[in-house]
């Protein structure tokens, strides 16, 4: 049995230096209308290794286009997100630490093209990470209450049913965290992509992950060559050649 690795809360020093440059970047970019959000550019390696989540402020940002985060020390990403309503590119590449988001993130309706390290995600389809069972160690945010992931209504967390799916964001397939105050709301959750676990779910030990075997099997596509052959035309149609889909990294 794989061990699950613990979620942790209260990741961040929010009295820090790099905390507060980081929120101060994040004012003076929605301030100015800027496209891009780079905050390792702003705030330089040092103060940069000692971000662990993004300010809740990031709502703010709503022409940033592109998001760039490569090689943070993330552990993860705030609901905001999904108020970033010009986002495009996400790159959090080499970002071994996040191994999962925000379902808020599907909000994000101009966000076409991603890079993340997936292989080091709940449910990736090449290492079956086990997801840790919410019941058990929930995610806490900032504050005592959180929004529905779907409906948005605010509720408290003993109100709140936590839930974990995966979905196609971007270019890349990813574990969403998802924060319900409902079954209805849970109804609204797509299945997720051919390979992975079908249904929302609590996560957990027992959870039983489909294999790389059918993660496979269930992404096969059949092709046939754009331009037949004289004997295609005959109708003595060559072998149809079955090749990969692959949309991981």
């Amino acid at each position: 049995m794989k061990n699950i690795s613990k979620i942790r809360n209260n990741i961040q020093d929010r009295n820090s230096e790099a905390w507060l440059k980081l929120c101060e970047y994040v004012e003076y970019i929605a301030k100015k209308g800027k496209k891009e959000f780079n905050p390792r550019e702003y705030l330089g390696d040092e103060l940069f290794a000692k971000i662990y989540t993004l300010p809740e402020s990031i709502g703010k940002l709503k022409k940033v286009k592109k998001v760039w985060l490569y090689g943070s020390n993330l552990k993860r990403i705030p609901p905001e997100i999904g108020e970033m309503e010009s986002l495009e590119y996400f790159d959090p590449y080499t970002s071994y630490d996040l191994k999962w988001f925000p379902y808020e993130i599907t909000k994000c309706k101009n966000l076409k093209d991603s890079r993340v390290s997936t292989r080091a995600f709940y449910g990736n389809f090449k290492n079956r990470k086990a997801f840790p069972k919410l019941d058990h160690n929930p995610v806490r945010y900032l504050g005592k209450k959180v929004k529905c992931s779907i409906c948005e209504k605010q509720m408290s967390y003993n109100e709140t049913n936590q839930l974990w799916t995966t979905q196609r964001i971007g270019t890349d397939t990813l574990p969403l965290l998802a924060n319900l105050c409902s079954i209805e709301c849970e109804r609204k959750i797509p299945n997720s992509p051919k390979g992975f676990v079908n249904l929302p779910h609590n996560g957990g030990a027992d959870l039983k992950q489909p294999s790389y075997e059918e993660w496979e099997k269930a992404n096969m596509v059949r092709i046939m060559p754009k331009e037949l052959s004289e004997n295609n035309k005959k109708g003595k149609p060559k072998l149809l050649k079955l090749i990969r889909k692959i949309w991981e990294k």
